[in-house]
């Protein structure tokens, strides 16, 4: 019995997990920015897209479609932090994009291996390389540089924007540090994080008074069939990315999905100069992108080579 499967098979799973992910992540940054275009409840929006992929999941393992096992109360215990950080970060993501256009969107996300990195170090965590340190820190100074270029600076957009670094941060650490997705498939992972978050998702468009004039309008808007279109693709969307994230880290790694992440950037950026508007080009602008994508690539790089130079783990036989 060939324990370690077909090699060729388990290489070919690993590219289509890989190029999924780096094209449902795109399609979503632009599907998402349409629809918030024209309709900018962006809580409304989550809580949707959130709620579509509970029912897909739960209909679907009730079918014997998936494999998934059902919601157990002490799984739900443990996730239930990590899942409102991932959730978090979701959240203040779509919110920035409203006031935020997506090259700078991209950039200012890129920021989170600082962040990682800062957190890391006030956590006890091991001193990072020198490629490292100096790959964020360019990515940083990009960010800085590009900031000052955008003449469509929106204060409230750069802030859901950032703030949704610091909760992807947390979720990251979190994750690493707890374990807490430990022994769950892909599947399995999506169903928590969206199950768990409706109710605070759900306390949010209430509070806000975001509902229910968010759905009056969904509905008056549903008449446009190409808003409708859109929103429908953003659902499915919204489903796929989730999958297809968590699957690259599974077959993969975390560093392949880090990567993968910062190449499809590279062309969302590119994109998002020519479409759907709202990037007013300027040299200190372009400059800024241009530093901070290079910082993210330099970045990807550092890291591919200190998981390559790493000592293999000796395991008893």
């Amino acid at each position: 019995m060939d324990i370690l499967g077909d090699p060729d098979k388990n290489s070919y799973r690993s590219l289509v997990a890989a190029v999924s992910y780096g094209i449902a992540s795109m399609a979503m940054v632009f599907l998402n920015k349409a629809v918030l275009m024209q309709y900018s409840h962006s809580m409304t929006l989550l809580t949707l897209q959130q709620l579509a992929t509970t029912l897909l999941i739960h209909f679907g393992r009730k079918m014997g479609y998936t494999k998934a096992k059902g919601l157990d109360m002490q799984t739900a215990k443990r996730i239930f932090p990590v899942s409102l950080f991932y959730n978090a970060n979701v959240a203040f993501a779509l919110a920035s994009l409203k006031g935020v256009n997506i090259p700078m969107y991209i950039a200012i996300k890129r920021l989170t291996p600082l962040a990682v990195l800062i957190a890391g170090f006030f956590s006890g965590k091991g001193r990072p390389t020198a490629q490292v340190i100096c790959s964020v820190l360019l990515t940083a100074a990009g960010v800085l540089v590009a900031a000052l270029g955008d003449f469509s600076f929106d204060l409230i957009g750069y802030s859901m924007a950032f703030t949704s670094v610091f909760f992807q941060t947390m979720y990251l650490v979190l994750v690493e540090k707890s374990g807490a997705e430990d022994g769950l498939s892909s599947i399995e992972i999506m169903f928590y994080n969206s199950f768990l978050s409706l109710p605070f998702l759900l306390f949010l468009i209430l509070s806000t008074g975001e509902f229910p004039n968010s759905l009056s309008l969904l509905f008056a808007k549903s008449n446009s069939f190409s808003f409708l279109v859109l929103f429908l693709l953003s659902l499915v969307m919204g489903i796929v990315l989730n999958f297809t994230m968590f699957l690259c880290t599974i077959v993969n790694s975390a560093l392949t999905t880090t990567i993968v992440g910062v190449l499809k950037g590279v062309g969302s950026t590119t994109l998002g100069f020519v479409i759907l508007g709202g990037v007013e080009v300027h040299a200190l602008n372009v400059t800024g992108l241009v530093i901070n994508t290079a910082g993210g690539v330099w970045y990807s790089y550092a890291k591919y080579q200190q998981k390559k130079n790493r000592p293999p783990k000796l395991t008893s036989t």
